[in-house]
């Protein structure tokens, strides 16, 4: 648990879906608008509190999220799943890599795996390339809390289509993205938040992601205080009119939002 007199920093680093907002190539209004909240990267949020600093997901925007961000450390990286709009950006460690040495990444045994094919010269032991990243592995257990520096973070086990995926606890703070079902086992983990960040994509209808509709019932059923819609498409519409639509504790999260509990 974390102390009482712990402050927890989030800041959102990402909000948009996996081919991010505007959508290359689209005439679409939206992907056209000049409010910077429409303008979305890949999702990842980073949690901070007493000096210490994870992020979570490390997606192809990683690089400019962190120059955008003045990060200049970070303690580790837990992976929800590994989708590339997730992962792909793990190359760029490598400045806090020369800097602090080997890196810790907390994800599913599935998702490790996956990150060691992909990114092969990272985790190997022998004969590795002189500029290349390293990285300590650990492996995320649904119902073993991730112990970080004075915090338990608790996962949430989740579903996106028939994909599983973890979704984080920290203190009074939850952060679900890419997430379709829940288990009831799982949504008492949810219970007595300050804050919970969860998907929504749009508002038809989707496979593998929360809709608008969908998002709004499952922040119904945990009341947390406060809500945040994150991996949000361009469908969902204009940020300015779909915010004015929504419950007074509700809100649409934007890059670079920053809020503290």
């Amino acid at each position: 648990m974390i102390e009482e007199s712990c402050t927890l920093k989030i800041t959102f680093l990402g909000t948009g879906t996996s081919q991010g907002i505007p959508v290359i190539g689209s005439r679409h209004p939206v992907c056209l608008s000049d409010d910077v909240r429409d303008k979305r990267l890949r999702v990842s949020v980073m949690v901070e509190w007493d000096h210490h600093c994870y992020v979570v997901d490390c997606g192809p925007d990683f690089r400019q999220q962190m120059l955008t961000s003045e990060v200049q450390r970070i303690d580790g990286i837990l992976f929800t799943h590994e989708h590339a709009d997730h992962v792909a950006g793990l190359d760029d460690i490598r400045p806090f890599f020369f800097r602090q040495g080997d890196i810790s990444i907390y994800a599913h045994k599935r998702v490790l795996d996956t990150l060691k094919r992909r990114f092969d010269y990272i985790f190997v032991q022998e004969g590795k390339y002189p500029g290349a990243p390293s990285v300590r592995p650990n492996e995320v257990i649904n119902g073993q809390p991730i112990k970080l520096k004075g915090l338990d973070v608790i996962p949430i086990n989740a579903f996106h289509n028939r994909l599983q995926v973890f979704g984080f606890r920290f203190g009074d703070l939850a952060y679900l993205t890419d997430v379709k079902t829940v288990p009831e086992e799982e949504m008492e983990k949810l219970r007595g938040l300050r804050v919970l960040v969860v998907n929504a994509l749009r508002e038809e209808p989707h496979h593998s992601h929360l809709n608008l509709e969908e998002a709004l019932a499952f922040v119904e059923a945990l009341q947390p205080e406060r809500a945040y819609f994150t991996h949000i498409s361009h469908l969902l519409g204009f940020h300015a009119e779909v915010a004015k639509k929504l419950p007074e504790n509700v809100f649409l999260a934007y890059d670079n939002l920053k809020i503290e509990l």
